[in-house]
């Protein structure tokens, strides 16, 4: 099977070609570099530059630093800085120590405390489905949407939450699609009447060949075909859906089987190295069996979606483009870190819209699987942006979204 569509956002990665991921490869390994020219003194205190990949490293460490006064942070790319928001009250050391970490400092008004508050209102007295929110810290406030379905009473009691939380804390926008996991439709894996899309091929717990995919995918059939109406190639191990996530284990029927660190780009691919955690701010892609490759960047983290089937937390929250089919398939960056598994939202690849995706890292650490030769969940470092996956056919063979196998000279699809 092959890959029959590219959206339209994928244009400017396909016009950059195997020249623009080159170009980056040979920029990247620098990128930590002070570029100031100055001493090493002035070097310190200067916001550092930094690569993506690294950003979630220096963050956990500032939380860890400055404490209550903490209150998130997002990668700038543009600048190639973390960005790091600070309630500093009457102590201003905090902000001389967060500046020598390297980090760009904000001062902001609302604590992580404040917003995490907020957020579990939200969840007690708003859960709706077709709405969704995720801390914003480039706002510094909850991001709150709500699809087309929320209209009339729910509306108002969705408004009426958020305008409880206080002035400044909260931001609600209306979506134009309708939020669903993106299980239908597609030429990837196949099971029970439904089409998903691979994400990564992993090892599971017991040294045998699996791959991740959506949860929804997981518990809409037990086992899953390279082809459609082929025999089962793979069968459900875990799932996990809806709830605390939104992935799921499966491992294939032959012990033998090849499954490569990789993904598919259509008509070249992308070696894996590890998993990675996601940084608001970060540039990512996306690989699906229905839509092919598109790019975007990351809009919030630990987000809750409330889909029609129930509630899923802890996921990213992205403006890359989506389709049925695609569920499960890979959200990865430029060099080769697996960040996500797609799982659901609003919108095509026309219009655009929401998408929210389950974090790798937290997949590998709940079956104890690993991927890339790293061990499980470890994700905290590295030098790559892009992760993979290969087809759903039995030997690593590439069937479909996310399958994999391939030089990783670019991102052309």
């Amino acid at each position: 099977m092959s890959h029959k569509r590219i959206p339209k956002r994928r244009a400017a990665m396909a016009a950059g070609g195997v020249v623009a991921l080159g170009a980056a490869a040979i920029l990247l390994p620098n990128a930590n570099a002070s570029q100031d020219g100055g001493s090493s003194d002035d070097a310190a205190a200067a916001p550092r530059t930094l690569k993506a990949a690294d950003a979630p490293d220096l963050a956990a460490r500032l939380a860890g630093l400055l404490g209550d006064t903490f209150a998130g942070s997002y990668y700038d790319s543009g600048a190639r800085r973390l960005v790091v928001n600070v309630v500093p009250g009457d102590d201003n050391e905090v902000l001389a120590q967060a500046e020598r970490a390297g980090a760009e400092v904000r001062e902001v008004d609302n604590t992580m405390g404040e917003l995490r508050s907020g957020a579990q209102t939200l969840k007690s007295e708003a859960s709706i489905p077709g709405t969704s929110w995720a801390i914003d810290p480039r706002t510094n406030r909850i991001l709150v949407t709500a699809d087309s379905t929320v209209t009339g009473e729910r509306w108002d009691r969705l408004e009426s939450t958020v305008e409880g939380l206080g002035s400044g804390r909260a931001t609600v926008r209306k979506s134009a699609g309708t939020f669903k996991t993106f299980a239908s439709g597609g030429d990837a894996v196949f099971g029970g009447g439904a089409r998903c899309s691979l994400g990564f091929n992993v090892t599971a717990g017991d040294g045998s060949p699996a791959f991740l995919t959506a949860g929804h995918c997981g518990v809409a059939a037990d086992q899953w075909s390279d082809a459609q109406g082929g025999q089962p190639v793979a069968t459900v191990d875990q799932a996990v859906f809806p709830g605390e996530g939104d992935f799921a284990l499966v491992t294939y029927d032959d012990p033998a089987t090849e499954a490569p660190s990789e993904v598919d780009l259509g008509d070249q691919t992308l070696p894996i190295s590890r998993a990675a955690e996601a940084t608001v701010g970060q540039e990512v892609f996306r690989m699906g069996s229905t839509t092919g490759l598109a790019d975007g960047r990351v809009l919030g983290l630990d987000a809750t979606v409330n889909y029609p089937e129930g509630t899923v937390t802890g996921l990213i929250q992205t403006d890359v483009c989506a389709e049925p089919g695609d569920s499960g398939g890979s959200l990865f960056t430029r060099d080769g870190l697996a960040i996500g598994l797609t799982s659901g939202g609003s919108g095509d690849c026309t219009v655009g819209g929401e998408t929210f995706f389950q974090p790798v890292t937290t997949a590998l650490d709940a079956f104890g699987a690993t991927l890339g030769g790293e061990a499980a969940g470890a994700g905290d470092a590295g030098d790559a942006d892009d992760a993979g996956a290969d087809g759903a056919g039995a030997g690593g063979r590439s069937d479909g979204a996310a399958a994999g196998g391939g030089d990783g000279s670019g991102l052309t699809g």
